[in-house]
């Protein structure tokens, strides 16, 4: 017996994210032997309707269908304004819920966790999102276990995707557990997706948080990112800011979510991996430019924050 798939199509959902999820339900349908694996459905709010269709499906609305579905499937957006977005797809969150509640499997991809998160399934259960909305994820939704480095999360029916490709590991997940590993295979083959990838971190790109009006931690940001390469400790940029150095600490994790020696450390680390992508300088001389007098430290930190040693990363990403 098919599983009923439905899918939701939300405002700012991203085309890609709806793409990639009906090919790969469609791919595992036709090499189903027999009848096909899943019935695919999608929906919307009544007030999105504009079409009978969409993607060349039946478009059913969330407020009139008395439809119970086996999972559901919460694509991408496209915006970065999250509260705004939620605001506008309000109307699915009692729908999540009462699906959830009558048995359904929900599974979001990438930013569609923003949307998970705002039903209040999440909370208290384990979730990952694309590595670099992490940071605004847990600002909003602090009660869920976000696991920034993974590449999908799994938590009894809940289940979450990293960004972009990441879609495609959490796509084969279910696809494995309803249709079997057979199938699984296949699809990962069809589609060339490394099996073998866990971790999304070496994907980040680290991106300062400017938009704020403290001028003692946007002072000390500029510091930071002018001087990193020759701070050996952070007392010797900050001794001429005017506040103490415990409420320089607070007021700088509070504006851009990290403590100062974090950020400088992430400064470090974006300006190595560029070293490593762009250029032919060796480990050494990278780490010397970089700042770091210790190259066990420089290693230890960036296989931390990237997931990987630097030479593996000059081999994936080195621009040729």
């Amino acid at each position: 017996m098919s599983k009923k798939v439905g899918l939701i199509v939300p405002h700012d959902y991203k085309l890609l994210s709806i793409a990639a999820i009906l090919e790969v339900f469609e791919t595992a349908n036709k090499l189903s032997k027999g009848d096909k694996s899943f019935e695919i459905m999608v929906f919307q709010s009544s007030e999105q309707i504009n079409e009978k269709r969409l993607f060349g499906y039946e478009v059913n609305s969330i407020e009139i269908s008395d439809e119970v579905l086996d999972i559901i499937l919460i694509p991408a957006f496209t915006t970065d304004n999250m509260t705004e977005m939620i605001a506008k797809n309000k109307n699915f969150i009692p729908w999540l819920q009462k699906q959830h509640q009558s048995g359904a499997e929900l599974a979001s991809f990438c930013t569609g966790a923003f949307l998970f998160a705002a039903s209040g399934l999440l909370n208290e259960k384990l979730a990952t999102t694309h590595v670099d909305a992490c940071s605004a994820f847990t600002k909003a939704f602090p009660l869920v276990k976000l696991k920034a480095e993974e590449t999908l999360t799994a938590d009894g029916s809940l289940y979450t995707s990293g960004g972009s490709t990441s879609t495609f590991h959490l796509l084969i997940l279910l696809i494995q557990k309803y249709c079997g590993n057979e199938i699984a295979v296949q699809i990962a083959k069809i589609f060339s997706i490394d099996l073998n990838r866990y971790k999304q971190s070496y994907f980040s790109t680290f991106r300062p948080n400017h938009l704020h009006n403290d001028t003692l931690v946007a002072m000390l940001q500029q510091k930071i990112e002018n001087q990193y390469s020759t701070i050996e400790k952070l007392e010797e940029i900050t001794k001429d800011i005017p506040t103490s150095a415990r409420n320089m600490t607070r007021r700088f994790k509070q504006v851009t979510g990290i403590p100062p020696i974090e950020y400088l450390q992430n400064i470090r680390v974006e300006s190595s991996k560029k070293y490593l992508e762009q250029t032919q300088l060796s480990i050494s001389e990278i780490i010397e430019k970089t700042g770091y007098n210790d190259p066990k430290a420089f290693r230890k930190v960036f296989f931390k924050m990237v997931g990987m040693k630097p030479i593996e990363y000059r081999e994936k990403f080195r621009v040729q």
